[in-house]
């Protein structure tokens, strides 16, 4: 046996000696006996299965199980993290897991497994019906989340091992839906860390710019921070009251977000350090106030009292925003032991078992946003608008509003006063004729601002909802509802309007909407949106609860499929190497050769738009001739079983066709970026075909760009052109 492979094993045994001394520690030798076990199955499952850094695979629910264990989960919780890839990667059934280790570890592990690539039509798709399923899981068992937390954790700190592509893929989708959830958890210690190792693939330039700067700024602030402590401290002993103080550093890109979000400098970044207070009772909270604001001018609007009105993730903490006498800022936070670990650990923090509840009533009364936002997206069939909603509820930053009576309720930044009366009570809402905030009469679309006051008007004689609220609300709660009131009291209405819509739609697209009506087509509608007959597309069309386009699309997809059957003959599997549709007139993908054949149908493939210069390979279809890839394109890596229907090609030496790619661009946003991109290209006489661009809440815009180009080289050197512009941190290629 070689050094390296002694280290590994020592390396595992080491491990699994600290998770059985913590576990000791925390509950006790007898409750180990489950955590071991679950050690030695997923040991013996994952036996030669290696991680893309050489290391055995075991290691990393190793990780994800002393990651639970710090944040203080139970024993069950700890064995299913040790077991949460075994029904994905290897060859253990979900049954199996369930006869060794019961039903409740079982459903922790099934929360967290993916759902099969082949039952969706994209990787997109698949992606989003993943996370509908660990949404429902973490509904009836919040723990599962946690485990998929400690599990993205942990794979981020070894991204480093995998390719570019896959780092920045990793870390916007921590950045998009992982950390703030963590943050709605109120599990700061996770989302701290997913944050900052997600910003040092993004934009590793900026991350480690602003390490240097913060690490330069705190050497310079350390002195003062000292003498704040120590003055603080003599005072709290001057009248008895017992604290522990420290200066805390804000995560770093808590600081690049407020620097690209709210267009600072750094050097305009004043809280960079946060000087944090523990004391033992509220009482000590308040009474620490009152010192500090009695030592140091407190700075207007930035006292903020969680104590008093905790955040929706249970956050609870005294921030005060002070100045001393050389015009120095500085943040102190003031919390009890109890909100400290809540602060760090969150939900965590609060995971009790009593008379055998998995939770305690007052933990499952605060958990109740998640099962209202499930049941409001109940009705969102398109996964598209399932994850827009949700980074709209859960993710966005929040406001905290009051009703008349002084109860809190939190809503996403940019919610109105509809969004507020919906989420009091359906028929407030229904009835709504105007608001009042903070006394004074709003319109409708005015945007509720944290501690404003807000009184909705009622009248029983309202006709309802306006259509024009759906383009005002921002919950998805305030959409399904009224919805719902458009579908319930105007169906015969909705009909109508609806039939007009698609009729319209079809029309400007060129088509006859009696042609595109085939009752088989129209099966798959029915059965992905839950619908009976063609009133209810209709119907749903009407009310806004489906686009024209999310139907007339697939009916025109399946309108050319049938022409092109009718029209040409099928591919005999049995008759490969006689490949037919020799007769066809037209030739696409003019400049490639097909090895041994002329005068044949051939197209490029849209999945991966080959250019010349890259490798390419032909696939023969089923009555369309000849569609040429990449060889890297992943969808040839789904026809394992097809491979016969695999045939060379190759690109003619003189070609002058120019050819389709696609470009991503990620950026930060700012005025004139789209203008300058495309000028560039403009300035290198290449064509652009398609323009899709989005920013996200990060202030990070994502660009994608048709271009026409006619090979390669000259791809390349767009490319190129666009990495130099100001405020471009990537540009790559688009895969299939």
């Amino acid at each position: 046996m070689n050094n390296k492979n002694v280290e590994r094993i020592t390396g595992i045994e080491d491990k699994v000696e600290e998770l059985k001394k913590r576990a000791e520690k925390v509950y006790g030798v007898e409750s180990v006996e489950i955590i071991l076990k679950a050690f030695n199955y997923a040991e013996k499952a994952h036996q030669g299965q290696k991680r893309s850094s050489g290391e055995p695979y075991i290691i990393h629910p190793l990780e994800v199980a002393l990651i639970l264990l710090e944040l203080g989960l139970d024993p069950d919780t700890i064995a299913a993290g040790l077991l949460h890839d075994v029904v994905e990667d290897t060859g253990s059934a979900l049954q199996e897991v369930e006869d060794e280790f019961g039903p409740e570890i079982a459903k922790l592990v099934d929360g967290v497994t993916k759902l099969s690539r082949l039952e969706y039509k994209t990787k997109e798709e698949q992606q989003v019906e993943n996370l509908r399923k660990m949404f429902v899981a973490m509904a009836k068992d919040i723990r599962v989340i946690i485990i998929k937390l400690s599990d993205r954790l942990h794979n981020l700190r070894t991204l480093e091992y995998v390719d570019e592509e896959k780092q920045r893929e990793k870390a916007y989708e921590t950045l998009e839906i992982y950390a703030p959830l963590a943050h709605r958890l109120g599990i700061f210690r996770i989302k701290w860390e997913l944050e900052d190792i997600s910003l040092r693939y993004i934009d590793p330039k900026g991350y480690y710019d602003l390490v240097e700067r913060i690490a330069t700024k705190r050497k310079e602030r350390e002195a003062i921070i000292q003498e704040v402590i120590q003055t603080l401290k003599t005072r709290l002993n001057e009248v008895n009251i017992e604290a522990e103080i420290d200066g805390r550093p804000k995560n770093f890109y808590s600081i690049y977000r407020k620097m690209y979000m709210q267009h600072k400098d750094f050097e305009e970044i004043y809280d960079l350090l946060a000087i944090r207070v523990i004391v033992n009772t509220v009482k000590d909270c308040y009474g620490v106030l009152g010192i500090v604001h009695t030592l140091w001018k407190p700075i207007p609007g930035r006292f903020k009292d969680y104590i008093a009105v905790p955040k929706p993730n249970m956050y609870q903490s005294l921030h005060t925003t002070v100045i001393d006498s050389r015009g120095e800022l500085f943040e102190i936070q003031i919390r009890t032991w109890d909100m400290h670990r809540t602060a760090e650990y969150g939900i965590a923090a609060h995971w009790k078992y009593k008379e055998g509840r998995k939770i305690s009533t007052d933990l499952d009364d605060k958990l109740s946003w998640l099962r209202q936002l499930l049941e409001w997206q109940n009705e969102l069939r398109d996964f598209r608008e399932f994850v827009e909603t949700l980074k709209i509820d859960l993710f966005n930053d929040e406001v905290f509003v009051f009703t008349p009576k002084g109860d809190v309720i939190d809503l996403p930044k940019g919610a109105g006063p509809l969004d507020f009366a919906y989420s009091i009570h359906t028929e407030i809402g229904n009835k709504c004729v105007g608001a009042k905030v903070n006394g004074r009469m709003v319109s409708l679309d005015y945007q509720l601002q944290t501690g404003d006051i807000v009184e909705i008007l009622t009248s029983s004689s309202s006709r309802g909802p306006s259509r024009d609220w759906l383009k005002i609300v921002k919950t998805s709660q305030a959409k399904s509802k009224i919805k719902q009131w458009f579908k319930r009291e105007k169906r015969e209405e909705n009909i109508d309007k609806g039939k007009e819509m698609l009729e319209r739609e079809a029309k400007r697209q060129g088509y006859v909407l009696s042609q595109l009506l085939n009752s088989e087509w129209l099966e798959p509608i029915y059965r992905k949106y839950g619908f009976n007959s063609i009133d209810d597309v209709y119907a749903a069309i009407g009310y806004g609860g489906l686009t024209t386009n999310q139907v007339l699309l697939r009916l025109i997809n399946e309108y050319k499929k049938h022409q092109k059957t009718t029209t040409s003959e099928a591919v005999d599997d049995t008759e490969i190497k006689q490949i037919i549709d020799t007769r066809a007139k037209k030739h696409y993908g003019k400049g490639i050769q097909v090895k041994g054949i002329d005068n044949i149908l051939i197209r490029i493939a849209k999945c991966c738009n080959p250019v010349p210069g890259d490798e390419i390979i032909g696939y023969i279809t089923k009555g369309r001739g000849i569609s040429v890839h990449r060889v890297d394109c992943i969808n040839l890596a789904e026809i394992s079983d097809e491979k016969h229907r695999l045939i060379e090609v190759a690109w003619a030496e003189q070609d002058r066709a120019s050819y389709n790619a696609e470009i991503k661009i990620i950026a930060r946003d700012r005025q004139s970026l789209l203008a300058d991109i495309t000028s560039a290209i403009a300035n290198m006489d290449i064509t652009i075909t398609a323009v899709n661009a989005r920013t996200n809440k990060n202030r990070l815009a994502s660009i994608n760009l048709g271009v026409e180009i006619s090979n390669t080289q000259q791809l390349e050197k767009v490319m190129k052109q666009l990495k130099k512009l100001q405020d471009v941190l990537d540009v790559h290629r688009m895969n299939a």
